[in-house]
């Protein structure tokens, strides 16, 4: 089975309404579709751009106003799957949770109108400390037209036994959407990125975003470079990039995953990382 991805390197910029918003996002899909893009996916944080409208007094939004625009959000997005027939992971938005916790949550997009989310399951000092973040509870993994996948978002992909849980739970490729503020972030999220498709023997499909939003807090800077890892193995490319950008602007990128490769590879690769782990050892708990 082949899959068309593609990954956005999303510009952030201050902007007056939702309506602006909609149309940079809608945008990107239109771009991807004339690829033949089948799965598309936006970065971390995608909708703190909202923050930057402002309310009333002119003054920025606080990170807990992002739930407002929750079903604006959807319903943008929703009908961006339906109208291109495309499978969307749209990147993370922030969602008040029933009992109340703000939560940083990855959501995919069915062309159908089906929504899936993953919670973030590892927050980093700055979403704890600084937006009272909570962390998600379980960990999902999502059938597709093109396998079973994974999202799991930016710090998420640093914890090796996360992504070990993806693999055993059925994910071939694994949708990580990132933001990262500066170039050893963004190296963090990338090196962890290529040793966790190497492990696992799955794709991996990454992108952050770019620009900045100077009315808000704590994204005032942003460095991203969209990629598309693979095991290190000889059906693959040596380097273990299959497609990748190589600045820091708005852009995006696109690639084929051949999902049999993988099949292939853990069954009679170079080395067969996947299959000769010690579950006697270190058990994939799930």
């Amino acid at each position: 089975m082949k899959v068309r991805v593609s990954a956005v390197q999303y510009r952030l910029e201050d902007i007056g309404s939702f309506e602006e918003f909609a149309a940079q996002a809608t945008h990107y899909v239109r771009n991807a579709s004339e690829y033949g893009v089948q799965m598309l996916l936006f970065p971390e944080f995608l909708t703190t751009q909202l923050l930057s409208i402002g309310d009333e007094q002119g003054r920025p939004l606080g990170i807990g106003r992002l739930p407002e625009f929750t079903e604006r959000y959807e319903q943008l997005f929703q009908g961006l799957a339906a109208e291109y027939g495309m499978h969307i992971v749209g990147g993370t938005h922030v969602v008040r949770s029933d009992d109340g916790k703000l939560r940083n949550t990855a959501y995919l997009f069915y062309p159908d109108g089906g929504i899936r989310t993953q919670a973030k399951l590892h927050l980093t000092p700055t979403e704890v400390e600084e937006w009272n973040m909570a962390p998600g509870d379980g960990l999902e993994v999502f059938e597709t037209p093109f396998g079973t996948i994974a999202m799991l978002t930016c710090y998420d992909i640093e914890f090796p036994e996360i992504v070990r849980m993806a693999r055993a739970k059925g994910a071939d490729v694994i949708y990580c959407p990132s933001c990262t503020d500066d170039r050893h972030g963004f190296y963090r999220v990338r090196y962890c990125a290529h040793a966790r498709a190497v492990e696992n023997q799955v794709y991996i499909v990454t992108t952050g975003t770019t620009g900045s939003l100077r009315r808000v807090d704590f994204m005032r800077a942003n460095y991203g470079q969209a990629a598309v890892l693979t095991p290190n193995d000889i059906p693959f490319p040596p380097r273990g990039i299959l497609c990748e950008d190589d600045d820091n602007q708005d852009m995006l990128i696109v690639a084929d995953l051949d999902l049999q490769l993988l099949e292939d590879v853990r069954r009679a690769g170079s080395v067969t990382t996947w299959r000769d782990r010690r579950t006697d050892l270190y058990p994939d708990w799930f």
